[in-house]
């Protein structure tokens, strides 16, 4: 079998992520929270390995030392988190691929609050969507779906009809709870922490047809694990 290989899903809606999935701000992140975590005495390795697609209160609250007053911090880490968009950059592919899409045929839903989510949106000069669901706008974060289907809702899509693009476990794990298409993209973690078969690392190789109200995506997809295991369109990749 030749790699990377041709898939072809079919959807009404895209959703996508933001940090890791249509922008890269991976150096920015890991910088600020480093700080955070040298504050306040945390082990960097395992805070890092964890906050990637949480809301910020969410990681704040999993390692805040005794006493530490989260809803503070976590304003303060997202406000230098606004402020400091140096190096933050679209995934390769990410602008073509969302001016091609009619914007009531896509949404961004992010852990990050709005200000930041505009903020990176602005540096890396990617377009504000017409429905974006941030952090504020849901009471449980990601692996939880109800940012997904809020989304959905919003666009008026069922959620069998929506492709989700995620490169963080509990993202993508939020797709699959709300009973979404999920494409993986490995860009942030080890594939092997994906926990999927297939994955892409960029947008270079997707194309989109618009077929009357619906949107066809070729995928050009590269191997995880198993070449036997191909999936089929409604399975996750």
């Amino acid at each position: 079998m030749q790699w990377p290989i041709e898939m072809s899903l079919n959807a009404r809606a895209l959703l996508f992520d933001m940090d890791g999935t249509l922008v890269d701000s991976t150096a920015v992140v890991e910088k600020i929270w480093r700080r955070f975590a040298q504050r306040h005495g945390i082990d960097v390795d395992q805070l890092l390995a964890n906050i990637h697609g949480r809301k910020t209160e969410d990681s704040v609250a999993a390692f805040a030392p005794p006493g530490l007053d989260v809803a503070a911090e976590a304003a303060r880490l997202t406000a230098e988190e606004v402020a400091d968009t140096e190096g933050v950059v679209e995934i390769a592919g990410a602008s073509a691929l969302l001016s091609s899409l009619p914007p009531e045929r896509w949404a961004l839903v992010t852990s990050a609050p709005r200000a930041l989510a505009e903020a990176r949106l602005a540096a890396a000069g990617l377009p504000l969507p017409a429905v974006l669901i941030s952090g504020e706008d849901v009471t449980r974060g990601k692996p939880d779906p109800q940012g997904y289907l809020a989304a959905a809702r919003r666009l008026g899509v069922d959620p069998a009809d929506c492709v989700v693009f995620e490169d963080a476990p509990v993202g993508l794990q939020a797709g699959h709870a709300a009973g979404m298409q999920v494409v993986a993209l490995a860009t942030t973690l080890p594939t092997e922490a994906l926990g999927q078969e297939y994955w892409l690392y960029d947008y270079r190789s997707l194309r989109i047809d618009a077929e009357h109200s619906r949107l066809r995506l070729d995928v050009g997809l590269d191997q995880a694990r198993s070449p036997a295991s191909a999936t089929h369109p409604g399975q996750s990749i």
